[in-house]
């Protein structure tokens, strides 16, 4: 039987279990694992969650099978902790997804249909408003449940997508480029205001011309995680191929003005276009 097999995963996850509660065993255990909570482990919870991302965008599934062992070590780690609480432990953490799973699709494990995709998101989210509505959340807003945790421009697209089911949307992304040029006048009006002595209000214009960003790529079916990190990625490799340039020509990038880069910079975007 190989580890791989499902068969086989309740050993490898009792020797995952087993290694985290020695790290965090008093006598004798970790003591940068012993003086971490569940504040100071959430960031690499976040973390390890984008770099499973990055691996897949990569798609590198060495790196992917590295970077869910990681993933799931935060599972384990915030479980561990619950568990030292008297709160839950990881046998709680898997019944209650896989009994989410089986309430949540009922056209596998029951007796309902669904014809598409489409119906099964519908579904799901109708469910999830009964979950709440069980468990007394009285919030009737259609905005309802949307974890103020998230990454914000990832929260922006869920409050965006929820306010479209009751309507409130544009018809298509025209209307969005006209709102996000809208949106880029009233940043440069504030930046005129500041450069004037007056009172800016630039981090309120910039949210605004964010979230519209993350509205027309909602529109154009584009992921923005996905999007942002290939900006972040080409803007990278560029940058380095500058550097190197700059180098091949005797030279230090920052001992050049802001002209003599620019060239450098149009240089490598040339070159990247005429490679085959």
């Amino acid at each position: 039987m190989s580890a791989g097999d499902a068969r086989g995963a309740p050993r490898e996850i009792g020797t995952l279990l087993r290694i985290m509660a020695r790290l965090r065993d008093p006598q004798g255990g970790c003591p940068w694992d012993l003086a971490q909570d569940f504040s100071s482990i959430a960031p690499y919870t976040v973390e390890e969650a984008y770099e499973v991302a990055d691996a897949i965008d990569r798609g590198d599934l060495d790196d992917l099978r590295d970077e869910l062992g990681d993933l799931l070590l935060q599972v384990v780690f915030h479980a561990q902790m619950a568990q030292e609480q008297g709160a839950f432990d990881f046998g709680d953490v898997v019944a209650s997804i896989s009994g989410k799973m089986l309430r949540r699709h009922p056209h596998v494990f029951g007796d309902a249909h669904a014809a598409d995709a489409g119906a099964v998101v519908a579904d799901w989210e109708r469910i999830k408003q009964q979950e709440r509505a069980d468990a007394g959340d009285t919030d009737p807003s259609a905005l309802a449940g949307i974890a103020r945790g998230l990454p914000e421009w990832q929260r922006a697209l869920k409050l965006q997508k929820r306010a479209a089911r009751t309507g409130f949307d544009w018809p298509d992304a025209a209307p969005v480029l006209d709102k996000l040029r809208e949106e880029a006048d009233e940043v440069q009006a504030e930046f005129a205001a500041a450069a004037a002595g007056g009172e800016a209000r630039l981090e309120e214009e910039i949210g605004d011309l964010l979230f519209v960003c993350a509205n027309l790529a909602r529109h154009a079916e584009v992921d923005v995680g996905s999007a942002l990190r290939r900006a972040n990625l080409k803007f990278e490799r560029r940058f380095r191929a500058m550097e190197a340039l700059a180098a091949a020509r005797g030279q230090s990038l920052p001992a050049l003005d802001l002209v003599q880069q620019e060239a450098l910079w149009q240089a490598v975007k040339r070159d990247e276009q005429d490679s085959p």
